[in-house]
Formats: structure tokens, C-alpha cells, sequence
């Protein structure tokens, strides 16, 4: 058998993954990466993306909402502020979440503020990737 990394996924709710994995990739702010057992240890940002993990043959994915990681001694510590699996996601939400944020940063009649501009364009990161976390069932 080969060697495994323990992942720990927490998030300001509480721990969401806590097991001997294989592979992690993870969506960091300089790239996605990935972490297998006796990776050299690191700390990065994570972005809002898609967290894969991989024991054996059985593939898990999570949407990310920003946070950090780090890697230390065989385990890859992410904390993140939000952590939802596939099947947790609500589909109808977060299209509707989606057509939002679309709408406001298409809406060129309007003068739109910066950190409004940014609030749009993070909530449709969110959205587009939970619908993705959730079409990989």
C-alpha cells in the first residue's frame, strides 16, 4: 500500500474532511497544486475553487471559498470558509446566485463601485464553481 497524507479540511463550522488520502489538489492563489505523502512542507493561499482528494479508486470533490493551507509532517491542513461537497450544494441557489452576479457586472447603464464590482465577480466565482462541484456527482 502506498503511503498516504492525512487531510484536514475545517472550516468556521467545524472540521469537514479528516482522513488518510492518497492525492489532494487544491485551487492555491499561485495555482492549483498538488500534495502527495512526504510532500516538502509549505503554506499557501486558497482561492475560490475546486478541492479534490483521491483514496484509491474513490475521487472526492469539495467547493472552496478562500483560506489557506499548510503542509507539515504527512498532513495538509485547509482552512477555508466554506467547504461543501457535491451533493450539499443547492443547484436552483446557486444558478440563481449565478444570473445575479452575471446581471450586475453586465450592467453597463450603471456606474458600479469597485468593491461592488468585486463582490459580483467573487459571488460568481462561487457560483459557477458550486455548480460544477455539483455536476461532478
Amino acid at each position: 500500500m502506498a503511503q498516504q497524507i492525512r487531510l484536514e479540511v475545517v472550516t468556521p463550522d467545524g472540521a469537514k474532511v479528516n482522513e488518510d488520502v492518497d492525492i489532494v489538489n487544491a485551487p492555491g492563489f499561485g495555482g492549483d497544486f498538488g500534495v502527495l505523502a512526504n510532500h516538502a512542507p509549505f503554506l499557501s493561499t486558497i482561492k475560490i475553487g475546486t478541492l479534490t482528494y483521491e483514496n484509491g479508486k474513490e475521487r472526492k470533490s469539495l467547493m472552496v471559498s478562500g483560506g489557506f493551507c499548510e503542509v507539515s509532517n504527512n498532513k495538509a491542513t485547509f482552512l477555508v470558509e466554506s467547504a461543501e461537497f457535491g451533493e450539499e450544494i443547492d443547484v436552483e441557489r446557486a444558478m440563481r446566485a449565478k444570473e445575479r452576479a452575471e446581471k450586475r457586472l453586465a450592467d453597463d447603464g450603471r456606474d458600479i463601485e469597485d468593491f461592488n464590482r468585486r463582490r459580483a465577480e467573487v459571488a460568481l466565482q462561487r457560483a459557477v464553481n458550486r455548480l460544477k462541484v455539483a455536476k461532478s456527482l
